[in-house]
């Protein structure tokens, strides 16, 4: 009989039915309905997030990328390496860049920022102000002329440092720039009585020694921590700035940054720049880290505020699975960027750099290190391993005499004061 048949028997009169069933037939049509409840699970995992499984090259961002950024570069919280990402992604996409006029490397600072540091601002023929795409390099802010310059709908964004390493940073920087730290014979000392050794008299020198993050922002770095002072100023941040980084979790940061800005996962990738040698970096006690939190009572509340608001915009625009999964891509990406650009993957001592372009600015104590890029890159990959490692006064110099062909190049130290 076929299976499956049904074979009629007569029985007392009544028509009776049997139904035959192979053993094949059931275990198939149990496996059918396994497969469908399987694919039925997979697809519901998939419409939960499906973004986890995004390929690491893919343009997942929906929407044209933010073309209009200024980022305030404050000073030794990681910043150079935003300004490469920055610059990079200017160069690539043929963004006009507000740079500093004539043969300056910055943007009028100490002073607030006003136009006129910027090369090329003027007026159209309608009276209207020039304005351009990008503005990243050193400033103290001041958003009256910072607007004059960047158009309606920039995206503000910012990076800070957890103070006590970002005063023993600039302590090795700036050691024979600063009037403060220069009469002190190591930062244990200077932290254990600064004020024998700060004065506010000496004018703007000293605005590397006490709540430099506070005056980059534009605030008065000497002002007394009160609570009210504090929490206006903070909310004026929090008006003007999109988002806030931090150097402690750059990584995370450039995540965020990449989501906010609709850029791509390379756009985003760097090596870290401006770095110093181990043997360059102080470790200080538990004292001397508290003494710089109430010597820096401002940058602290800076900082803690906005180490708070960085978490969460990251839980609201990501949440921790999917936060881990593209910090992973990041990282991956970063290592194959290193295999095939770099001549190894450890930074080098300015000495042991070949090419004199890419050596880095070195000042004070710090010993700044940067990188030798691999014999026999293509073209192209050279060009985009160039861009990388590039350290921020040449990338400066470099873009100005794209932008600006008809005036004299910058000229660029390689040693500070």
């Amino acid at each position: 009989m076929v299976p499956g048949a049904v074979e009629e028997r007569p029985a007392q009169g009544v028509v009776q039915y049997e139904l035959y069933v192979d053993d094949g037939e059931v275990r198939c049509f149990w496996a059918t309905v396994l497969l469908v409840l399987t694919l039925f699970l997979l697809a519901c995992l998939l419409h939960m997030d499906n973004r986890l499984l995004t390929p690491p090259h893919s343009d997942e961002a929906k929407g044209l990328p933010i073309t209009n950024v200024m980022f305030l570069k404050t000073h030794k919280t990681a910043s150079s390496s935003v300004l490469n990402i920055v610059f990079r992604f200017a160069e690539t996409h043929n963004l006009s860049v507000a740079l500093p006029a004539g043969s300056d490397l910055h943007l009028g600072y100490p002073w607030l920022f006003l136009a006129r540091y910027v090369e090329g601002v003027q007026q159209d023929r309608s009276g209207q102000q020039q304005h351009f795409n990008i503005m990243c390099n050193h400033l103290r802010f001041n958003p009256p002329e910072v607007q004059k310059v960047m158009p309606k709908g920039t995206f503000y964004f910012s990076i800070l440092r957890n103070p006590i390493f970002q005063l023993e940073s600039s302590f090795t920087y700036y050691r024979n720039y600063v009037p403060a730290f220069k009469r002190a014979k190591s930062l244990h000392v200077f932290l254990a009585s600064p004020g024998t050794y700060y004065n506010e008299g000496v004018g703007l020198a000293n605005v590397y020694a006490r709540n430099n993050m506070w005056f980059d922002f534009g605030f008065d770095n000497n002002a007394p921590a009160e609570e009210n002072y504090v929490r206006a100023r903070l909310a004026d941040v929090e008006r003007l700035f999109q988002l806030v980084l931090i150097a402690e979790y750059f990584d995370e940061s450039m995540v965020l940054l990449r989501r906010l800005l609709r850029w791509r996962l390379d756009d985003v990738v760097s090596f870290k720049l401006n770095s110093r040698s181990q043997n360059s970096i102080t470790s200080l006690t538990p004292e001397s880290q508290e003494r710089v939190k109430h010597w820096c009572a401002l940058d602290w509340r800076l900082y803690q505020h906005f180490n708070h608001t960085f978490w969460a915009k990251v839980r609201a625009e990501l949440g921790p699975e999917r936060l881990r999964a593209e910090v992973a891509l990041l990282r991956a990406r970063r290592r194959e960027l290193t295999a095939l650009c770099l001549q190894d993957s450890v930074p080098k001592n300015n000495w042991q750099i070949n090419d004199p372009q890419l050596r880095p600015y070195q000042a004070g104590e710090a010993d700044i290190l940067g990188y030798n890029l691999r014999e026999g890159l293509d073209n192209e990959t050279l060009q985009m391993c160039l861009r990388m490692v590039t350290p921020e006064l040449q990338y400066t110099a470099r873009l100005y005499a794209l932008q600006f062909p008809e005036k004299p190049p910058k000229n660029i130290p390689l040693r500070g004061p």
